[in-house]
């Protein structure tokens, strides 16, 4: 188990001790917490409630303390690592729910959904609700697969997902995991379960700023859907490009047949000439990145076979 914190004295007992230490079918179950730079007694009581504490030294963000729990889970040998987060709004009582998934090869990642029941759907204000809405609409635009909640950071994912899986965004994982695992293959189940909307203690570091999460958030899925599916992206943008330069360049042909000259329009000439090379550059660029692809999917492979030699803990 897996517990991401920053300054959350006064939850993080709390969800540690209802962490269940003992599930039918496992041999041992540790519970680590990974302090992102909390100056307030997290780690303490974090402590004192029996789990083990990571510090990571200085905050490094939410999507940094994620790849390093599964750095750690992989290193200690998991076969199941589920992560938390130490705010209370979720409860720890439902780990079982949530693996059984998993433990039934069923799925390799398994997110608790707060929308996905009518009846769970917790009281949340009206914009975060919109927002997470709009959140899953653009990764099911971008990946092809419906979700209901892809921001909820109650998940548990297999073995085989963690070795996988490589994230690279630092403010936040849950949008970037579901595009890395669906873009590789790997099945993803949602199901519902009882989430608080509202947090008892303090405010969300995250989604602090609707603007500014929904900004960085839109980043991370850009670069995680331009670096799986480039030519896609360049090919889209390419069109436009390609489609408005023949426009400028259809309309300058019309006025010189009407007028048999191109003044006053030979601008038009020059803006739609430009667009189209333009369009043209940037549709090779899509050509150039999906060869890229390749090699990265080369070395990802190269990668998860290292990541499976490594003897567990």
């Amino acid at each position: 188990m897996v517990v991401p914190c920053l300054d959350e004295e006064e939850s993080v007992a709390g969800v540690v001790r209802g962490i269940p230490f003992q599930i039918e079918g496992f041999q041992s179950i540790e519970v680590v917490v990974i302090d992102d730079g909390s100056t307030d007694a997290t780690a303490e009581r974090a402590a004192a409630a029996g789990a083990t504490v990571v510090k990571n030294g200085e905050n490094m963000g939410l999507g940094r303390t994620f790849q390093r729990g599964v750095s750690l889970a992989l290193a200690q040998g998991a076969d199941i690592l589920v992560n938390i987060d130490g705010d209370g709004q979720f409860d720890p009582a439902s780990i079982g729910e949530l693996i059984e998934p998993i433990v039934r090869g069923e799925a390799h990642m398994v997110t608790a959904s707060r929308f996905l029941d009518p009846a769970l759907t917790p009281r949340m204000p009206a914009i975060k609700r919109w927002g997470n809405r709009q959140v899953a609409r653009i990764v099911r635009l971008l990946t092809g697969k419906r979700f209901r909640d892809v921001s909820c950071g109650f998940r548990a994912f297999s073995r085989e997902a963690l070795l996988r899986m490589n994230l690279y965004g630092s403010f936040t994982y849950t949008h970037e995991t579901f595009m890395d695992l669906v873009f590789k293959g790997m099945a993803i189940r949602e199901i519902p379960l009882p989430v608080r909307g509202t947090r008892e203690f303090g405010e969300s570091r995250i989604a602090s700023s609707i603007p500014r999460y929904a900004w960085r958030s839109l980043q991370i899925m850009a670069r995680a859907f331009i670096a799986y599916r480039p030519f896609t992206f360049f090919a889209v943008l390419a069109l436009v490009l390609l489609a408005a330069g023949s426009g400028l360049l259809a309309f300058l042909l019309v006025h010189y047949i009407r007028s048999g000259a191109f003044s006053p329009h030979i601008w038009a000439g020059f803006v739609g000439g430009g667009l189209g090379l333009t369009g043209l550059i940037t549709l090779a660029l899509g050509v150039l990145g999906d060869m890229l692809v390749r090699l990265r999917v080369n070395q990802e492979e190269i990668l998860y076979t290292l990541k499976g030699r490594e003897p567990r803990g």
